[in-house]
């Protein structure tokens, strides 16, 4: 992944950390730490460092994000880092599974598009919030966003220009970005996506179809 892209991601955490996070962005972030435990140690740091930094920074706690994150990624790992490890037996993590009440094997999901499929959770704290399920080797029309769009790969993978996300990543796209994710070969992708504003579609017609059609 590009710096760019790293830095969006510890600006999650961060913000994950100050509690400015609405409901299903902070559920997503706790799914991607059940996945991905060792960002945990980053967690930790924050909270460590809470009570200064991010108290002190107004009226956005992300202002002064540059110095903050240097002094957390390099400061000491805590003696005492307890990750909450995913259930292997489900494909959904524990945060995942307790907001939505079922695991993978039981969405409920409705075809959107030829090898696309979506289960829509509705606007959760002015956020729209859904689960997605792309047919392997299907490529999801071009498309940017009006705001911003955070997406959990919970089982796949796929890629989209600007890097390869698999189980427990997160992508996070704005309205900079312009993308055409395209699932991985060997076997379906699912994620869960939370987004505040929709998104816009900017490929051609005939780059819209053959995407429908495969």
């Amino acid at each position: 992944m590009v710096r760019e892209h790293i830095d969006t991601i510890d600006a999650l955490l961060a913000r994950y950390v100050a509690g400015t996070l609405p409901t299903p962005a902070r559920v997503l972030v706790e799914a991607h730490l059940q996945l991905k435990p060792k960002n945990l140690i980053k967690v930790r740091n924050l909270e460590a460092m809470a009570g200064l930094e991010l108290m002190a920074l107004e009226p956005d706690p992300l202002d002064d994000r540059a110095a903050m994150l240097a002094a957390v990624l390099g400061s000491a790992v805590p003696d005492s880092v307890a990750p909450v490890l995913a259930d292997e037996t489900r494909v959904f993590p524990k945060a995942l599974y307790d907001f939505v009440g079922f695991d993978a094997g039981d969405v409920p999901w409705r075809t959107k598009l030829p090898g696309f499929k979506e289960y829509d959770l509705g606007d959760i704290e002015g956020c729209h919030v859904n689960l997605f399920w792309i047919k392997p080797g299907r490529t999801v029309p071009a498309h940017t966003h009006e705001g911003s769009e955070l997406s959990l790969v919970l089982e796949g993978a796929f890629s989209d220009g600007r890097g390869h996300y698999a189980r427990g990543d997160i992508s996070v796209a704005d309205d900079s970005v312009d993308h055409r994710p395209h699932a991985d070969t060997g076997g379906p992708c699912i994620g869960f996506a939370v987004v505040d504003a929709p998104l816009k579609l900017t490929g051609s017609f005939r780059q819209l179809i053959g995407d429908i059609i495969g």
